[in-house]
């Protein structure tokens, strides 16, 4: 796995936990985690299809 991918499956890690203590405080912030998980969780989505993609294409030739 790419080392962003990794990064930002961290990050989405991180930001759920953060999303749930927010909510479990009551807090509303908690809505901007679960956004920031979403966005870091396409990311790394992103970073391996992007990767697999270049090793597909570095075999074909």
């Amino acid at each position: 796995m790419p080392r962003l991918a990794l990064y930002a499956v961290a990050v989405c890690v991180l930001a759920v936990a953060a999303a749930v203590l927010s909510f479990v405080q009551g807090s509303w912030l908690g809505i901007i985690w679960v956004l920031l998980a979403g966005l870091s969780s396409n990311m790394a989505w992103y970073y391996v299809r992007r990767a697999r993609m270049a090793t597909a294409t570095s075999q074909q030739r």
